[in-house]
C-alpha cells in the first residue's frame, strides 16, 4: 500500500504568492487546498516580506505538508523587479525550510512541460490542465493555479536525482 505524501507548491511573488497543497499516493493526485498570500504595496519592502512570511507560515501550520517545491525566479529586463521577486522567493524557500521540510526547486519551463506537455504553455493552458488532472481543484488566482502546477511537477519528479539535489540546494 502506498502512503499519501502531502506536497506544497509555491509560486513566489512580492504582490501575490500562490500556494497549492496536494496529496500524492502512487500515481494518484488529490487536491487539498490552494490560495494566495498577498502583501500591501503601500508598506515597506521589509513589512511586505513579513506579510508573505506570516501568510506562508500559516499555510504550512494549517495544512502540515511533508515536502515543498518552489519555482525558480524568472529573470526579466527590470533588475529591480527581479531583485524584489528574488527576495519574495527567499521567503518562499525559508518558510518551509524552517518547518523542517525538504524544499525542491523547479524551472518554470519544466513545470509547464510536466503539466501541459510544452515548456511554453500559457496561463489558461496551465489552469485547464490543473483542472483536468485534479477536477476538484479550486484556485482564486493564476498564482494559486501555478502553485498547484508546481506541486504536480514535484509529485512527478520528486524521486529523481535532480529533485533530490534541488531539495538539498545543490542544483
Amino acid at each position: 500500500m502506498t502512503h499519501a505524501i502531502r506536497l506544497l507548491g509555491i509560486d513566489p511573488g512580492l504582490r501575490r504568492t500562490g500556494w497549492g497543497m496536494i496529496e500524492t499516493a502512487g500515481n494518484r493526485l488529490s487536491f487539498i487546498a490552494s490560495g494566495t498570500v498577498t502583501s500591501d504595496n503601500k508598506k515597506s519592502l521589509a513589512e511586505r516580506l513579513v506579510e508573505l512570511h506570516d501568510g506562508l507560515r500559516e499555510v504550512v501550520s494549517r495544512h502540515d505538508p511533508m515536502e515543498a517545491a518552489v519555482e525558480h525566479t524568472f529573470v526579466n529586463k527590470d533588475a529591480g523587479a527581479t531583485l524584489k521577486l528574488g527576495q519574495a522567493r527567499g521567503i518562499a524557500l525559508l518558510v518551509p525550510s524552517l518547518a523542517g521540510l525538504p524544499v525542491a526547486e523547479y524551472a518554470p519551463n519544466l513545470v509547464k512541460k510536466t503539466v501541459v506537455g510544452t515548456g511554453h504553455a500559457e496561463k489558461d493552458q496551465i489552469r485547464a490542465m490543473v483542472k483536468i488532472l485534479m477536477p476538484k481543484a479550486t484556485f482564486n488566482s493564476d498564482d494559486a493555479a501555478d502553485a498547484l502546477a508546481i506541486a504536480i511537477c514535484h509529485a512527478q519528479h520528486r524521486g529523481s536525482a535532480s529533485a533530490r539535489l534541488a531539495a538539498q540546494g545543490a542544483a
